[in-house]
């Protein structure tokens, strides 16, 4: 299968750099794709760059130029529930892009694209199965996602109170594009910075957060082959 690996900072690419698969490199659109073999796929792996507008030119990179199958995404995200702690590990059921409003225009709710039933733009129902039957204690959650990284602590409450877990700021655009291209998604999120975490909690744990959801990736493509 052709599938895209999409990562947004070069932190967490380090993660899957440092595998030990050969590969090649080109730049297609000023980024750099990387191509290797994985637990028999084909795969294409490129560092988006942080945020919504860069994800989804990056994710469209990956279906339109090499035809990918699937785009599997993996990095580290901040918690929005106070039980949540560094390292914990979790599969993406759904994603609230919170900072799209057209409630000017007569939508239901802040977050909400008029083809969706509500805010949440879903993922992959059977891939998430999937993820929850083979690895060990992943968990289901919702995500919050927008162009911000979040520290206040307020600001958090207030994301949690849509039944979001998390916040980070790619996969809204991520499952959006894969949504509308018929091509499927998977996000797995390892906690780098937990409720009262900070920028700084982020630049202490995203290595090791980061190899934690990558080792959950490689588990995946070994169930898929």
């Amino acid at each position: 299968m052709k599938i895209g690996l999409l990562i947004a900072i070069t932190r967490e690419l380090e993660a899957f750099l440092q595998s030990g698969e050969k590969r090649t490199e080109e730049i297609v659109a000023g980024r750099t794709v990387y191509k290797t073999r994985m637990e028999g796929h084909e795969i294409y792996a490129v560092c988006s760059g942080c945020g919504e507008i860069d994800a989804a030119s990056a994710t469209m990179l990956l279906i339109v130029k090499y035809g990918c199958e699937l785009i599997l995404n993996f990095g580290v995200t901040g918690a929005l529930d106070r039980s949540l702690k560094v390292e914990d590990l979790f599969v993406a059921e759904k994603a609230w892009h919170y900072d799209f409003d057209i409630t000017a225009f007569g939508a239901a709710k802040v977050g909400q694209y008029e083809e969706y039933p509500d805010e949440f733009i879903p993922l992959d129902a059977d891939l998430i199965s999937l993820v929850t039957e083979k690895i060990p204690g992943i968990r289901k959650i919702s995500v919050a996602s927008a162009d911000k990284f979040v520290e206040n602590r307020e600001t958090k409450l207030k994301l949690a109170e849509s039944g979001c877990g998390l916040c980070e700021m790619e996969l809204a655009a991520i499952a959006r594009v894969c949504e509308r291209s018929g091509v499927k998604c998977l996000s797995i999120k390892c906690i780098s910075d937990a409720f009262d975490g900070t920028g700084a909690d982020f630049e202490k744990n995203v290595k090791h957060s980061a190899e934690k959801a990558f080792a959950a990736i490689r588990e995946v493509l070994k169930a898929l082959a």
